[in-house]
């Protein structure tokens, strides 16, 4: 008995002389490692990196940029189920313990004995995950353990239960990029936290362990096992009852991908939105959850969207099927399986699917789309697609489908409301298309489409203070990222003539300026001939006309003798007012024929000047950004037209060049290598901040060109649509819009730049390889009714707004063959001061007539 007591002693002194040597040595370890251990306070305002949000004016998301999938949630807003099946998943005893589990690490402990050496999981609570994900490395170290140990007890006593679990739910990772419990709910299961059922809870749950491989996608058969642990274990723990964990038990894993819907087609501009944010805020920018407004609504964006893509199909199936996108020689027995492997390569264009034919015959063709689904097309469905030749000739029309198609052939389906394809089907002997899908056919026919080979881009900007209200730059930025909108360099052939009459203007030259349609030659050492010899686009001549009619005819003879008139020097200069660097105009007289080298944008922004009486606004396209607690970081504060503002009114200044500093440009980097030279965001700026300002005065846009000048040159491309090149715009029923046709040679380019007082639009429509748009495609077939979609779709039900006859205008009577005053004739407008000039001009006119009638009787 003496010698078991003894034995109990030696025991007992042991035991305590280990606990104490224990406490020393995590006495001497916490002074060793106490200098190195983080400050866990910044836990407390700790930023979760968020990707940046851009959204449209109206508040729907246009783009998402950011590695991570994370929605950041406070914990009061975590539904308590969802809660419960964490703690049961990782640490039930959460809200008990002291920030360590001894049990857990005597475990493990035990654990490392036993198995020789192995360090196996075990032992965490949820606050040493968090110290290990926040500040520690994942490496399975005895000395990071211990820090992690001290990190734990360092939270627990500097933040609360609550802070620590919401640091835990919003931090960690739980597969396919998803970064947090709300965003793992969005991706999976296309749900908010509160409408997750007990189920989806548990399994979500089950994801912290492993999230790379038992995730709802990954290893369902795991996950699944892994959930119903959960929930036994939620049971156990009296958070769910016994009829809820029967129930949950039942219920199948339905999870599925669930992409963040992006609810407006714009990736052009969300690109410029991401190259200027990272210039103002820098690369923290697609990390730290800002959210970007623009100054685009969606509506406005998928009008422009609409009409650029669904014109150009029209272009392209004018011109001829260039045949189809691949082949596959498919065996006898293909089925499905076959097909889907075959499309797994193509992906769907602006609504254009990929499809490949199974069955085809005189009279109709079997063509597979993906997700098992068949239509059958008809020898009327593809009657438009006659052989492509080049862009100015096509083949004969088809008289068999399988002429066309072939069995194995990769093509494009789109679906239509309609029955037939497009206006210029029809005038192509395609009458009906009238496709029968199956089993969707309620939805509309698919037609056989194919994707063009031609570009576009359309910018429209409000005139009053720049505002970019719609922006696409190609017809797919899947296909291409060059941003033709912005950073393209092409010839605006005659939308360029509106900036040179207004310095013809300012010169003295009226609407009722004579000036003669003539052949001209000028001394041109650079040609081989030594002369340099414009024409008109149809070789045609009408003599001697007025500068209005010149315009509505678009006369290039007339506009290179009105530019020798006035000077290629002054012109230059002049023209500039309308935001063009010198570098972009040519110092010759081809300028007249508009051989500048010009953007959409910079088209667009040229055109506002005469769409808001004469100001210079910048375009810009940030109205707003929000930090991620909605606070705003940026409110832009642009320069407006504001003809009407009492500062403006208080302090009038005369027309005159603006200023350097009003037109610089803030410097971004190019999205992609460019030969046409350009930046990312063109002419558009990132205008003066005025968050913080209490003022919010207007800032006034520079005064470039007198309203008068403005209004002179508006009455004339206000008859352009009426009776001229762009008269095909009258369909849209409105009497303020204004505009002007442009081509060069060759076709190589189409344009459209118009206006009235509420939208300023520029069209462009060509190859990037400058390639002709082949024979007839001017401007006005090519680039207006691209223009015209867009513009009836913004300016629906608004009424008319146009630019209201500025004092110091004449409306007075003129000879139509001299463009003077007279007692009878036509209606013409001119400055006042140019009528007097004028009529003295009649009043001399008419005394040399007159004395030399009086010779004549001699």
């Amino acid at each position: 008995m003496r010698i078991l007591k003894r034995l109990l002693r030696i025991a007992l002194y042991l035991a305590l002389a280990g606990i104490l040597f224990v406490a020393g040595a995590i006495g001497v370890a916490y002074w060793l490692l106490a200098p190195r251990l983080p400050s866990v306070a910044v836990l407390r305002d700790y930023h979760m990196q968020v990707p940046l949000r851009v959204l449209s004016s109206d508040g729907r998301l246009i783009a998402s940029f950011g590695e991570t999938r994370r929605i950041p949630v406070h914990i009061a807003d975590v539904p308590a189920r969802l809660k419960n099946a964490v703690l049961s998943a990782e640490d039930a005893d959460f809200y008990s313990h002291p920030g360590i589990d001894w049990h857990g690490i005597a475990r493990a402990g035990i654990h490392v004995i036993v198995s020789g050496g192995d360090k196996g999981p075990g032992g965490s609570t949820i606050t040493q995950q968090v110290a290990r994900n926040f500040f520690l490395s994942p490496e399975k170290l005895y000395s990071r353990k211990l820090t992690e140990v001290f990190i734990a007890l360092r939270m627990e006593n500097e933040l609360t239960k609550d802070q620590i679990l919401e640091l835990y739910i919003n931090k960690m990772f739980l597969g396919h990029r998803a970064y947090g419990l709300a965003a793992a709910a969005s991706y999976y299961y296309g749900k908010t936290l509160d409408q997750l059922t007990v189920a989806e809870s548990a399994t979500l749950a089950s994801t912290f362990q492993l999230p790379s491989v038992v995730n709802p996608l990954n290893n369902p058969k795991r996950m699944i096992a892994r959930r119903d642990w959960v929930l036994g274990q939620m049971l156990s723990n009296r958070f769910i009852t016994q009829a809820e964990y029967d129930e949950a038990i039942k219920e199948p894993n339905d999870a599925f991908p669930h992409e963040q819907q992006i609810e407006v087609d714009a990736p052009y501009l969300a690109e410029m939105v991401r190259q200027q944010v990272l210039e103002k805020l820098g690369n923290d920018a697609l990390t730290e959850g800002y959210v970007v407004h623009t100054t685009v609504p969606s509506d406005s964006q998928a009008a422009a969207n609409d009409a650029l893509r669904g014109r150009l199909s029209a272009y392209d199936r004018r011109h001829g099927y260039r045949g189809p996108e691949g082949h596959e020689e498919l065996p006898a027995q293909a089925g499905p399986d076959d097909y889907d492997r075959v499309l797994a390569g193509y992906t769907s264009v602006a609504g254009m699917m990929p499809a490949i034919v199974t069955e085809t015959g005189a009279k109709e063709a079997t063509v597979y789309l993906s997700a098992k689904e068949t239509a059958t097309l008809s020898l009327e469905s593809i009657a438009w697609a006659r052989p492509y030749v080049n862009e100015g000739r096509a083949g004969a029309a088809p008289t068999r489908v399988d002429a066309v198609l072939k069995r194995g052939d990769v093509i494009r389906l789109i679906r239509s409301e309609k029955d037939d394809i497009n206006e210029d089907a029809k005038a192509s002997d395609t009458a009906k298309a009238t496709t029968e899908a199956k089993p969707d056919s309620g939805k509309g026919a698919w037609h056989l489409t194919q994707i063009p080979a031609v570009q576009a881009a359309l910018v429209s900007v409000d005139p009053e203070d720049g505002a970019v209200r719609a922006l696409v730059g190609g017809f797919s930025f899947l296909r291409s990222k060059f941003n033709r909108a912005v950073m393209a360099a092409r010839q605006p052939g005659s939308s360029f003539k509106p900036y040179l009459y207004s310095a013809a203007f300012e010169r003295g030259f009226t609407p009722a300026s004579i000036v003669n349609d003539a052949p001209v030659a000028f001394p041109d050492p650079s040609r081989p001939d030594g002369m340099w010899t414009p024409a008109n686009d149809d070789n045609k001549f009408a003599g001697p006309m007025r500068l209005r009619e010149a315009l509505v005819q678009s006369k290039n003879l007339v506009s290179v003798r009105l530019l020798d008139a006035i000077g290629v020097r002054y012109a230059r200069e002049y023209i500039t007012r309308f935001g063009f660097t010198p570098d972009a105009l040519p110092q010759n007289l081809s300028l007249a024929l508009g051989t500048a080298s010009v953007s959409p944008m910079s088209m667009a922004r040229g055109y506002a000047v005469f769409a808001n009486g004469g100001y210079l606004v910048t375009p810009y396209f940030i109205a707003r950004i929000d930090d991620r607690d909605g606070n705003p970081v940026y409110v832009a504060n642009p320069e407006r037209a504001c003809a009407d503002c009492q500062e403006r009114l208080l302090n009038p200044t005369p027309a005159g060049p603006p200023t350097q500093a009003s037109t610089a440009l803030i410097p971004a980097k190019p999205a992609v290598a460019s030969s046409t030279g350009g930046n990312g965001t063109g002419d558009a700026v990132l205008p003066a901040d005025a968050h913080a300002d209490q003022t919010k005065l207007p800032k006034l846009a520079p005064h470039v060109i007198d309203v008068r000048n403005d209004y002179l040159v508006t009455s004339l491309m206000q008859d352009v649509i009426k009776r001229g090149t762009g008269s095909a715009a009258r369909a849209l029923g409105r009497d303020d819009l204004a505009g002007k046709t442009g081509s060069t040679n060759d076709h190589r380019d189409a344009w459209f730049v118009g206006f009235n007082g509420d939208v300023s639009t520029a069209v462009w429509v060509g190859f990037d390889d400058f390639s002709s748009l082949g024979r007839g495609e001017f401007g006005a077939k090519a680039a207006l009714p691209i223009w015209m979609d867009y513009m009836g779709a913004v300016l629906k039900d608004k009424s008319s707004h146009t630019l209201a006859m500025p004092p110091g205008i004449a409306n007075v009577q003129i000879d139509p063959g001299s463009g003077l005053p007279s007692s009878g004739g036509m209606s013409e407008i001119m400055k006042v001061e140019d009528v007097d000039r004028l009529r003295e001009q009649a009043t001399q006119k008419q005394q040399e007539e007159q004395q030399d009638h009086a010779y004549d009787i001699f």
